[in-house]
């Protein structure tokens, strides 16, 4: 027997580009994810099961990473400041307070929405996906984590060299002999998780934003030992597998968007910690937890993840849509809001791309200024050394008796 999930997406940095807006097409099913080898989440900090249908065939190896290039300027995993956005002297929210409880949970959700018709994908999110089955109670499932470049398919071990990495988890059945991949990566590619469209007809900007799961069988070798991690780190029973993926099933249903910053106040040991990220790392680690409640052993061995830091001082609370954009809200901030969001559009020529990075630059570094948007809704964050940095850093695999916290 086969359990059929119905696991949704919705919000990673695992693509170099946006989706591509196309009004007017029917809006896509919502069905068990499709994902194959090649259209993958190519991942970094980020992934994605259960999501709409998305129609757009490419080839296999050009799927490979569900984040893959759009228009005529791709994102570069060196312009990091890219995905920091302002124009300088915009003006702050006054009167609003700012809230203390760090950092700020992560929002879940009853159920996955459909996707709007408006976001479109270049890659198929999960396009050769597979229910997850159920397995025999008495089978042994090897656990395996698996990790290579973001942007695999299209740039090697570039981005391997630079430590910028995505994460999945695979499975083998001893008693059938099959193997299975499991990851969590964006619907949308990564640009439309992290940055929204500023529509002309819309007063406030428009989000395609949703990560969802993706299991199929099968595990790429070469994909993960060329240039990355495929390597044991558990064996679990069939029962416990079969718990896993019930759980899995909920987790997708409720965690429904993608979160690509980590926010903290500063690289600092202990240093106060505004926002986490939602990403494909998150999704494996929080994985390895709920495994380790059930009861799995890990083995002892280094397991380090990639993760995106923003540095700010206290973040100041804006408002939602509503109270933002609705008809009573704070027109000056909205505007604010756009035109630092204004930079960070698609489909840009080489001379538009490197003008917008200057203003990134004016507003982010020198204006110290950027606006979050986290659990749909909006944030200021006053900016500090460094800025933004890329890290690598070491999470220990858990345990039963000690699992991870706060995931």
């Amino acid at each position: 027997t086969r359990r059929n999930l119905r696991l949704l997406p919705s919000s990673g940095p695992d693509s170099p580009g946006w989706g591509v807006p196309r009004p007017g097409l029917a809006a896509p099913r919502m069905l068990l994810p499709q994902a194959s080898q090649a259209s993958r989440g190519s991942g970094s900090t980020g992934c994605s099961l259960m999501a709409p249908e998305l129609d757009t065939a490419q080839g296999a190896k050009m799927r490979r990473g569900a984040g893959a290039a759009r228009g005529r300027a791709s994102w570069c995993p060196a312009v990091a400041l890219l995905w920091l956005a302002a124009v300088p002297g915009w003006p702050r929210a006054s009167g609003v307070l700012s809230r203390r409880h760090w950092p700020v949970p992560y929002k879940r959700f009853d159920s996955r929405p459909k996707p709007d018709p408006y976001c479109q994908a270049k890659y198929t999110f999960c396009p050769t996906g597979s229910p997850i089955p159920v397995m025999e109670g008495d089978d042994d499932i090897e656990v395996f984590r698996l990790q290579a470049p973001v942007w695999e398919f299209k740039y090697g071990d570039l981005l391997g060299h630079l430590k910028i990495m995505h994460d999945a988890i695979g499975f083998r059945s001893t008693l059938t002999g099959k193997n299975y991949t499991m990851e969590w990566y964006e619907l949308f590619q990564l640009g439309n998780c992290t940055f929204p469209h500023l529509r002309p007809e819309m007063d406030a900007p428009f989000w395609c934003n949703q990560g969802a799961a993706c299991f199929f069988e099968g595990i790429d070798d070469v994909h993960w030992k060329e240039n990355g991690t495929l390597v044991k780190v558990a064996t679990i029973s069939g029962n416990m597998f079969n718990q896993m993926a019930k759980w899995v099933k909920q987790d997708n249903e409720t965690g429904i968007y993608y979160e690509t910053w980590n926010v903290k106040a500063s690289p600092e040991k202990g240093a106060e910690t505004w926002f986490d990220s939602y990403d494909c790392s998150q999704f494996v680690l929080r994985t390895f937890s709920k495994l380790a409640e059930f009861g799995a052993e890990f083995k002892n061995i280094e397991t380090n993840y990639t993760r995106i830091f923003l540095y700010s001082g206290e973040p100041t609370y804006l408002g939602n849509e509503t109270s933002v954009f609705g008809p009573t809200g704070n027109k000056t901030l909205g505007l604010a809001i756009k035109r630092f969001y204004y930079p960070f559009k698609p489909h840009l020529s080489t001379k538009e791309f490197l003008l917008n990075l200057l203003q990134i630059f004016d507003a982010v570094i020198v204006h110290r200024e950027f606006y979050l948007f986290y659990n749909f809704e909006y944030w200021f964050l006053p900016m500090k050394f460094p800025f933004i940095k890329i890290t690598y850093e070491e999470i220990p695999l858990p345990n039963k008796n000690k699992t991870l916290s706060g995931l």
